[in-house]
């Protein structure tokens, strides 16, 4: 029998693809957007899907109908500890935040009630930084009081063979009777600075050259907005920071650092993707280096879902799951480890 696993803030289900594609069975799942939803129940038929917040899942009804379930997983929301709240005075950190505390707390509450032999945790890199520390420290607190040790750390996506350079803060649960947990081993790595034994990081242009094709439907929209014709003159890998007295343009358009580093900014056939962010907008990249919007088919490969894999919705909408997703990729590396390592 595969261990059951169950998922919460599942979105389209990102390290649901990758446990069930390292021996592991989605049992039930649960998000609060219901196009997310739409499209969970579309790729994971037998699982039982639940679109509402987690302060109403009901965890002990779940055990109670599946006996045993093997692990928890899920990554709360990530705003409340995303380095835009940096910036953000009106808003509250980390768990200040009411969202952030509501769901990192009842993240625990399923862990006590499901009392599974391992969680997986995820979240923004910048969960580990200091002003965010509070968060940090309830996960530990709440482990500790749970009877599970952890391990966690700050990954990048690229290092595990995902064309996109993703940082994300996992933590790993395990109940302290166990061995401890052993994150895997780097598959890939910078060729600027490669690391023996591993091969270069995948590129952008790797993945996406055999559907590079044009398409009338390009032209509808116009990517970059009223800096579109800017865009078209940014070197591939480069962002706004091109047109700057730093960079010795001979016509400096933007001051250092002023924008988000996103603002048209293009991605290179040399280079992994940066991050693909859940929002989309005209002027914020990354953009194909032909000057147009990345299509969907596009980031699906760049956050290394399959191409079977179904995202329902509008254009945005579909954006805005992939987006947000865990890369299958990375959460089968971790999944995989937790499979050999705790069910041989």
């Amino acid at each position: 029998m595969k261990p059951k696993i169950v998922s919460v803030f599942s979105g389209v289900g990102g390290i649901d693809f990758g446990f069930e594609k390292a021996g592991f069975e989605t049992v039930f799942a649960s998000d609060i957007w219901n196009k997310a939803c739409e499209s969970l129940k579309a790729n994971f038929p037998n699982s039982e899907i639940v679109c509402d917040t987690i302060e109403n899942v009901d965890f002990k009804k779940i055990k109670k109908k599946h006996k045993v379930i093997d692990g928890l997983v899920g990554g709360p929301p990530c705003p409340p500890f995303s380095k835009s709240r940096f910036y953000r005075k009106e808003k509250e950190r980390g768990i200040d935040d009411e969202d952030g505390f509501m769901t990192v707390s009842n993240y625990f509450r399923a862990v006590e009630e499901l009392n599974p032999k391992f969680f997986f945790f995820e979240n923004v890199h910048g969960f580990v930084f200091k002003p965010h520390q509070t968060a940090l420290e309830l996960v530990e607190k709440e482990s500790e009081r749970l009877g599970y040790k952890i391990f966690h750390s700050v990954l990048n996506a690229a290092d595990f063979g995902v064309p996109q350079t993703r940082q994300r803060f996992i933590c790993i649960g395990v109940k302290k009777t166990m061995e401890d947990f052993k994150f895997p081993k780097q598959t890939h790595s910078d060729q600027a600075k490669p690391i023996k034994g591993t091969k270069p990081w995948v590129t952008c242009g790797d993945i996406l050259n055999d559907i590079d094709f044009d398409s009338p439907e390009d032209s509808k929209m116009l990517a970059g907005s009223k800096h579109k014709d800017l865009l078209k003159l940014v070197p591939p890998g480069d962002n706004y920071l091109f047109f700057t007295k730093e960079r010795n343009h001979p016509q400096p358009i933007f001051k250092w650092r002023s924008r988000y580093w996103s603002f048209l900014l293009k991605l290179s056939p040399e280079r992994p993707s940066w991050t693909i962010q859940a929002s989309h907008s005209n002027n914020m990249g990354p953009f194909h280096w032909k000057n147009r919007f990345l299509r969907i088919e596009e980031i699906k490969r760049i956050q290394s879902f399959e191409d079977k894999h179904i995202f329902l919705g509008s254009y945005k909408e579909q954006w805005r799951q992939i987006g947000n997703a865990v890369p299958p990729l990375l959460a089968y590396r971790i999944a995989n480890e937790i499979k050999k390592q705790y069910f041989k």
